[in-house]
Formats: C-alpha cells, sequence, structure tokens
C-alpha cells in the first residue's frame, strides 16, 4: 500500500479508515506532506450536517479558488459561509495571520541592498567557489530587502546574449514579485572590469525590466579580491557606463 497521502470522500469522518482521517493523516505524513484540505480540515475541526470536515475544508477551497484568496477572506466573509461560522472563521483568519508574520520575520533576515558593497557580501561566498562565470539576479521588494535568501542563479558559462535572455531573468523575478532587480557575475579571472558584452546585456535587461515595470538597480562584477583583501567589483551604475535611468543609452 502506497504511503502517500490519499482522501476518500465519505459522509462521516469516523467512516474513513483511522490513518486517513484528517489529524492522523497530519501525524502520519507530516504537515509539508499533506493537501491542502487536511490542512484546513485539522483547523476546522468539525464538519456540519450533511458534511464532513474535509468536505468543508473542500468547498472552502472550491469557493477562493486557492489558499491565497482564502488567505485574504474577511471574518465576515467566513462567518457568513454556513458551514463556517464565527469561531471556525476565527480560528482562520488567526491561522493565516500567524504564517504572514512567520513570512515577516524570514524577510526581516534578509539583507538590504543599498550599495554595491552590499551585492558584494550577498554573492561573493558563492562566486569564490565558481571556476566559470556564472550570472545571478537578486530579487528585492520595495523596501530593497531579497526576497529571496540567496541570488537566484540565471546561466553559468561565458556571458553572452544568448545565455543571459530577459526572458530567464524576469520571469525569474516576477515569480519572486519583485519590485526591482540587481543583476550580479563574476570575472574568475579576478578582474572586475566589465567587458562591452557586460554592457550591451545590462542595457537590454534595463529596457526588458523598463517594459515589464522592473527596475534594473544596477550591475555588480565581482572579481577575486587578492593582497590586502580590498573590496574587488565593479558597479556599472556608480561607473556611469550605463544609463539606469530607464533609457537605453546609445
Amino acid at each position: 500500500m502506497s504511503d502517500s497521502p490519499t482522501y476518500y470522500p465519505a459522509r462521516r469522518i469516523k467512516d474513513l479508515p483511522t490513518d486517513l482521517q484528517p489529524r492522523e493523516m497530519l501525524e502520519r505524513f507530516g504537515a509539508a506532506n499533506v493537501p491542502d484540505a487536511v490542512l484546513l480540515a485539522v483547523l476546522l475541526r468539525t464538519g456540519m450536517k450533511g458534511k464532513n470536515v474535509l468536505d468543508v475544508a473542500t468547498d472552502l477551497l472550491r469557493r477562493y479558488r486557492s489558499l491565497s484568496e482564502l488567505s485574504r477572506a474577511t471574518l465576515e466573509e467566513l462567518s457568513a459561509i454556513k458551514s463556517v461560522k464565527r469561531v471556525k472563521a476565527l480560528t482562520l483568519l488567526a491561522a493565516f495571520e500567524l504564517g504572514r508574520r512567520v513570512r515577516d520575520e524570514q524577510l526581516q533576515e534578509r539583507p538590504v541592498i543599498r550599495h554595491p558593497g552590499d551585492v558584494d557580501r550577498v554573492v561573493r561566498p558563492l562566486a569564490e567557489r565558481m571556476s566559470v562565470e556564472v550570472f545571478w539576479m537578486l530579487p528585492l521588494n520595495k523596501k530593497n530587502r531579497m526576497i529571496t535568501r540567496q541570488p537566484v542563479e540565471i546561466s553559468r558559462g561565458i556571458l553572452d546574449a544568448s545565455l543571459v535572455h530577459p526572458r530567464e531573468v524576469f520571469s525569474a523575478a516576477l515569480r519572486a514579485g519583485s519590485a526591482a532587480v540587481v543583476l550580479c557575475h563574476n570575472h574568475p579571472s579576478g578582474d572586475p572590469t566589465p567587458s562591452p558584452e557586460d554592457v550591451t546585456i545590462t542595457r537590454r535587461l534595463i529596457e526588458a525590466g523598463r517594459t515589464m515595470d522592473i527596475e534594473v538597480l544596477d550591475h555588480v562584477i565581482v572579481g577575486r579580491a587578492v593582497g590586502s583583501g580590498d573590496p574587488c567589483y565593479y558597479s556599472l551604475r556608480e561607473s556611469g557606463l550605463v544609463d539606469f535611468s530607464g533609457k537605453v543609452s546609445r
């Protein structure tokens, strides 16, 4: 018999096999491995006449189409649903708010990018292990805090337009919900001076970001620190080689 969780509808929860009842499924498979309806059922605890708690949970998901939409429902909206009422509505609101607060705490732990040196500190631990060029994108929220815990790797290999395509960069930025991005790549040779191709790619991505309403704040090239250990990076924004105002420099 497979160990993957499956829900077999029944009028009463106690009619289900014991290991397929919501709490037992949660205990057996773990919270990360059970369907959304099972997690909701554990919170709701009981159903109503003619519907068991899994039926009620499934109806809620169908009504709101996703957990994200359900999480935005108000107390009044949820309380008006016959199978939910006020106590269950309060339980759901509390659970979703806890989830938001956990997410906010995690975001606070992620670095704020205000200066090329901030980019260097985030990327250097990754770049120092690389013997080839790697292109990263740092997705940022409206306060310039990184949305992901690590930079998003876009490509590996000698940088050219075929490897760093706007579609790849901005599809990743959109998935992360970015308000802005910082571009970054390494020069394994150690010299962070940009090549003509680096400048061309940057201009192309700035223009693509402009059409998608995602601002490209900078493109930082990370070199290899030697000797004194002074920072070894190059900011195309600070250099003035590229116009980051949204207009492509010709």
